[in-house]
């Protein structure tokens, strides 16, 4: 069944190499890497080792390709806070995050992906590190970046540390929510209205001690 559904996909176009990466995808978020056999990659995909190994030299390799083309997916797939300046600083924020949850609802398997490999010993190969090192700083730059108008519009150390730490908090806010929707089946979007209350709050605390002052 496999190996029939594999070969209509790649007479449809796609090529070995993509037919290969779904295939790990799917056994990943199945097995873990740990669990997941070249022979398994195998009978998923329907292609030969030898397909495996011209492509990729390894299993690890095949993670390592798989994390890149789940980084561009990534990328492709969430909006760039600059994408709603047109708003005022919180409802940008919101906005922003709504969308990018949205993504994550639809495709729920990019940051499940991350989870399951950030558990195995292959986390610390430096293929993976890297890769991996890329999609997290990526996300931190965004959550900076919709989060700075709010509170650090004209810099200063203090504002600028908050922003940061509620970046740390917002992208961890996501690593959490990959877990609880996968078990739990908690949407990304359900914690938007949550998230931006927070955000809501401490920018009216923020503001509130510069009037005093």
């Amino acid at each position: 069944m496999a190996r029939d559904s594999s070969s209509a996909r790649t007479a449809a176009g796609l090529s070995s190499r993509e037919v290969i990466l779904d295939a790990a995808r799917a056994l990943v978020r199945e097995k873990g890497y740990d669990g997941m056999a070249i022979s398994d990659l195998s009978a998923q995909s329907g292609l030969p080792p030898s397909s495996i190994y011209y492509h990729f030299g390894s299993k690890l390799g095949v993670l390592a390709a798989l994390l890149e083309r789940t980084f561009d997916e990534l990328h492709a797939l969430f909006p760039d806070p600059s994408s709603f300046d047109h708003l005022a600083p919180l409802e940008r924020l919101e906005a922003w995050f709504s969308a990018a949850c949205s993504s994550l609802d639809r495709r729920p398997d990019y940051l499940q992906l991350l989870v399951a490999i950030s558990i195995g010993p292959q986390k610390d190969a430096e293929a993976v590190q890297a890769t991996v090192r890329r999609i997290r700083d990526y996300a931190h730059a965004s959550w900076v970046q919709a989060l700075t108008p709010i509170f650090a519009p004209h810099g200063g150390k203090n504002n600028e540390a908050l922003v940061q730490q509620l970046a740390v908090l917002g992208r961890a806010l996501t690593d959490g929510l990959s877990v609880t929707n996968s078990f739990d089946g908690v949407s990304y979007s359900s914690q938007v209205a949550p998230f931006v209350s927070l955000v809501r709050g401490l920018a009216e605390r923020q503001a509130a001690a510069k009037r005093k002052r």
